[in-house]
């Protein structure tokens, strides 16, 4: 019996290693057509006159909307409606409309975005399959490694970033960099941090194994979702700042960044992702402190984990306050969400990798 029993979670290893390759694979296909997307949205004249609509977005906000047309395939035009005006929300703030997207309102790069979208429900339920059936093989919670970590990390990223689309949010700008990073996860993670299916250590025999480390989870992959949108707000206000003082931005700026969503939207955007899941990080911690107290007999120790975890969380906790403070809105909050999670990226890699603590007795 017991003999038939490891047969089978060696199958089911062997299972979640062949899925998560194989959404790979996938991932691999839709990168390629988020690439397709942003290609063909930048032949077309919304694409082409976005970066004037931008410019002229303060002038023009109360007129009106602005009529574009767009040559469709067959030789007719239809007629889009300038994308609508946001405010900016740091100091000294200008009205500016969004851009029209990466698929730039042609009919083409509408679809391949499309597709992209479709692959990458398809590659998310694969690799959800190979995190599942690596639980089944191992009957815990399959996180309790660096490698489990990763493939579930990347898989709760991308849920997130659907869950976004499904709930109709302007996010589709963000499939190319998210499929991007999770295919560098994973390659990472089925490379340099693979383990074997295996049994924990006494101490993550606890029901606390998918309370807190769930959480951590979850918390990461939506601070990575904020991340993003932090970054690219940053490229995308010093493209608006550079149209407001009579500048020619560079021809990458006007092919992708115009597209973006004004600088506004995503500022607004990094910020409620970062604020709606800070509270969830606080939770991370005080239930791996409880989690502590019960396996080693203490509730805090100074363990390099338990340090970086906090670090992040006064990281986090000194960016939203900055939001509230006038003088650090727009770029100077954003760069203190960026070294927030460098510091969360850091409690997770750096620290299991080259620090050693108590948290290091799971190897990678």
């Amino acid at each position: 019996m017991n003999l038939a029993a490891a047969a089978t979670n060696e199958n089911l290893a062997h299972t979640s290693n062949v899925l998560i390759y194989s959404s790979m694979a996938v991932y691999t296909l839709a990168f390629f057509a988020h690439i397709a997307e942003w290609v063909f949205g930048s032949r077309s004249k919304v694409g082409r006159t976005a970066a004037a609509l931008t410019g002229a977005g303060a002038g023009a906000g109360a007129a009106g909307s602005v009529k574009v047309q767009v040559a469709q395939k067959g030789g007719g035009t239809a007629v889009l409606d300038r994308p609508k005006i946001v405010t900016r929300a740091a100091a000294g703030s200008r009205d500016v409309p969004d851009g029209p997207g990466a698929a730039g309102g042609t009919f083409k790069g509408d679809l391949y975005g499309r597709i992209a979208v479709a692959l990458t429900v398809v590659a998310f339920l694969v690799e959800a399959g190979g995190v599942l059936t690596r639980a089944l093989s191992v009957q815990r919670a399959p996180w309790g490694n660096m490698y489990e970590f990763s493939i579930t990390f990347s898989t709760v990223a991308v849920g997130t970033y659907l869950v976004l689309l499904g709930l109709k949010k302007n996010v589709r700008w963000m499939g190319l960099a998210l499929v991007t990073t999770v295919l560098l996860d994973l390659g990472i993670a089925t490379t340099v941090l693979y383990t074997a299916s295996d049994q924990l250590v006494p101490a993550l025999h606890s029901y606390w194994l998918w309370i807190h480390v769930s959480t951590a989870i979850l918390c990461g992959a939506v601070f990575y979702i904020g991340a993003v949108g932090t970054l690219l707000y940053l490229f995308r206000d010093s493209y608006e700042s550079k149209l407001a003082r009579g500048e020619e931005p560079s021809s990458f700026a006007q092919s992708v960044l115009s597209r973006l969503p004004a600088a506004a939207s995503l500022d607004k955007f990094s910020y409620r992702i970062n604020a709606a899941v800070f509270p969830l990080w606080t939770f991370t911690i005080i239930a791996g402190a409880i989690w502590a107290g019960d396996a080693w007999g203490r509730y805090w120790g100074w363990d390099p984990k338990e340090v970086w975890s906090f670090i992040t969380w006064v990281a986090y906790a000194c960016y939203l306050h900055a939001r509230a403070t006038a003088g650090w809105k727009g770029r100077k909050a954003a760069y203190l969400a960026l070294i927030a999670f460098g510091c969360w990226l850091f409690n997770y890699y750096g620290v299991n990798i080259f620090v050693t603590g108590k948290h290091s007795y799971a190897g990678v």
